[in-house]
């Protein structure tokens, strides 16, 4: 579930292990690299954090990043 906090949505998804988790992340960065709205996160194990937010819009959530957390969560179904 996506979290307002801070003008950037965030969530952090849990996989099964480090592979999936890195799966995960290559899956997003193809989408991201499309829509040409990069994520901020961090990965630890089997965990991946992510924060959108509009740099060039002040730091502050926008559609775009609306458009990215649901191609996102697209992603982990």
């Amino acid at each position: 579930m996506w979290q307002e906090k801070d003008n950037k949505l965030e969530q952090t998804f849990t996989f099964k292990n480090f592979s999936e988790a890195f799966a995960f992340m290559a899956r997003v960065a193809l989408v991201a690299e499309k829509m040409d709205h990069h994520p901020d996160w961090s990965n630890s194990w089997n965990k991946v954090h992510i924060q959108l937010t509009t740099h060039s819009a002040g730091n502050k959530i926008t559609e775009k990043d609306r458009k990215l957390a649901e191609a996102i969560d697209r992603l982990n179904n």
